[in-house]
């Protein structure tokens, strides 16, 4: 049962409209963060539109690979070996999620997670719209010391019994998100909704990877069906060694990366940086692992006198983005 830690924040009388109908807040443990890497648990909290929990379930899956950084999650091979496949699972997922927002923490992750794992299984996930637990803590002003589900969880009070249990972390996450729900609905807090982007195709025949990962192999790669949204803020420079990333800055990616690309690209997406395709005299920084490489991002970088880090530097970068005001 999940336990009340609202009263501190007390249910508007009045609730906002466009506020969506039902919430799945998800969390999924996986064998690690590539694109190539399965899940092998989920868990789903089923909220009504004020947060109040429907119900609740929880799966292993079989991912038919090494089940990756047991230390973390503490599901070894043995344990997996007799769970069903995604496949299997699949349609009973997809009812947990229909014609609801996925809310999770970092929920591009999720996201990206369950999107590829459905199309492994040639089936689209039901999901159209997402919402973040840190883009939310953001937008209500929360003062929390960093953006990790422990932080949040300790700011509404919420016991944490198992850290890295999918069925648990759901159950935290759901706890610490109704509070925040009703913050934004007193408030009138516009929700961070984004858009769900199915993928649209899927390989699985193994290609030799480059880069850092050269000796492995993985998928051939996948194409999503997506369209960024414009930035809307302005472009407010070049990044400076040893500031901080502000929204609007111009960030173009060139190279392999450990973390999927798209992954990536979202992430910064979601912080409110603009992803750029292409690299020019107006771009803030190039992430890239191998700066002194021939690609036509990294020779142009050298150029323009374009800073470039490599992804881990970026990627703790995108914990404190500065905020910016946006373009009216």
């Amino acid at each position: 049962m999940l336990e009340d830690r609202t009263t501190a924040v007390s249910s508007p009388t009045r609730w906002p409209a466009a506020y969506p109908q039902g919430y799945a807040v998800v969390d999924v443990e996986t064998t690690g963060l590539a694109r190539d890497d399965r899940i092998i648990s989920a868990a789903v909290y089923r909220l009504d539109a004020r947060g109040e929990v429907e119900d609740h379930w929880y799966t292993l899956v079989n991912p038919e690979r090494d089940p990756g950084p047991v230390w973390i999650h503490g599901l070894t091979s043995e344990v997996l070996a007799g769970a069903p496949l995604f496949a299997d699972i699949a349609e009973e997922f997809a009812a947990r999620l229909a014609d609801r927002v996925l809310v999770a923490h970092n929920a591009v992750f999720d996201w990206q997670m369950i999107a590829r794992e459905y199309a492994r299984a040639k089936r689209e996930a039901p999901v159209r719209q997402r919402l973040c637990t840190i883009a939310l803590s953001k937008e209500l002003g929360l003062p929390l010391p960093n953006h990790k589900l422990e932080s949040l969880a300790a700011h509404f009070g919420v016991v944490q019994r198992q850290a890295h249990h999918a069925l648990d972390d759901a159950r935290v996450l759901a706890e610490a998100f109704r509070p925040s729900l009703r913050a934004a609905a007193r408030d009138e807090v516009r929700l961070p909704l984004l858009e769900c982007r199915p993928l649209t195709e899927w390989n699985d025949t193994p290609v030799p990877r480059i880069g850092r990962q050269a000796g492995g192999y993985g998928p051939s790669g996948w194409r999503p069906a997506r369209r960024r949204p414009a930035c809307p803020y302005p472009n407010p420079g070049r990044w400076e060694q040893g500031g901080r990333l502000k929204q609007g800055m111009r960030v173009a990616f060139s190279g392999d990366t450990s973390v999927d690309r798209e992954l990536l690209e979202d992430r910064a997406t979601e912080a409110g940086l603009h992803v750029s395709t292409s690299l020019s005299r107006l771009t803030s920084l190039l992430v890239t692992n191998d700066p002194d490489s021939g690609t036509s991002k990294a020779v142009k970088a050298r150029q323009h006198g374009t800073p470039v880090i490599d992804e881990a530097a970026f990627g703790h970068l995108l914990r404190d983005v500065e905020p910016a005001t946006p373009q009216c």
